[in-house]
């Protein structure tokens, strides 16, 4: 005996999937939580607008102005951020996957714990930035200027920092395993207990840094500049330890 099925038993189901769906709706209002994934938001003016949480995958903000803006949590994963306005926004947790971050400016942007690994930050403004705990595995930096920014423990393996400006940044145990800071100035910077194990340091400037139990082990050093610093117990490029009171050459 055969049962005759119903063709037809099946919509209902693809209906529901169907409707289930979810899409971005680039049309509502700036609101916490909003998904605008994928929208075209190029050149909006938003100062102080509150997003937090909000879903922005692939959204294209292209020279937006979001200053001072509440984006904590939000998702910008992959989006087209180069030239946007961040500057005083509050980004703590933010995930930046990917991001075209260049040309942007985020002056004095609290970015800590963030993800921002393999971002796009080239000549971005970054002064007075803070990124505690914030994770930039192989992002881009050239030429970015972070003067006084807050890197405390960074995560920056094999970034890209060459020409970038860090004078009188704090990258106190900032990870910059392998990372590239060719160029790069770092003068009164601080350095305690930071990793350069394996980073190209060709022409870097760390003049009156503060090196204090960094390690260099097997860094590549060519003209690099230490006069005025502290390498007070770092571990050094053939893997023998500064005296703790070394100053800018290493037991010499």
């Amino acid at each position: 005996m055969f049962l005759h099925r119903n063709p037809f038993t099946i919509v209902p189901v693809l209906v529901l999937g169907f409707i289930s769906a979810s899409w971005a709706g680039c049309d509502d209002a700036p609101a916490p939580g909003v998904n605008w994934s994928g929208c075209d938001k190029s050149g909006v003016s938003m100062p102080g607008v509150d997003l937090r949480g909000a879903i922005l995958k692939r959204t294209n903000l292209h020279q937006a102005d979001l200053s001072r803006a509440r984006l904590s949590g939000a998702d910008f994963s992959f989006a087209d951020l180069s030239g946007a306005k961040f500057n005083q926004a509050r980004m703590d947790e933010v995930r930046l996957l990917s991001t075209n971050l260049s040309g942007a400016e985020l002056n004095g942007a609290q970015l800590n714990r963030s993800m921002l690994d393999r971002a796009d930050l080239r000549e971005a403004q970054l002064q007075g930035a803070s990124l505690i705990e914030s994770n930039l595995y192989q992002a881009t930096l050239n030429n970015a200027v972070l003067v006084g920014a807050r890197l405390i423990r960074t995560e920056m393996k094999q970034a890209v920092l060459d020409g970038a400006d860090l004078t009188e940044a704090d990258l106190e145990q900032a990870n910059l395993l392998q990372a590239s800071l060719e160029k790069t100035t770092l003068q009164r910077s601080k350095l305690i207990k930071a990793r350069l194990e394996k980073a190209n340091l060709y022409y870097a400037d760390f003049r009156g840094a503060d090196l204090y139990r960094a390690s260099l082990v097997d860094a590549e050093l060519f003209e690099t500049r230490f006069e005025g610093a502290r390498l007070g117990g770092a571990l050094w490029v053939d893997r023998t330890r500064c005296r703790l009171d070394a100053g800018d050459t290493c037991n010499e």
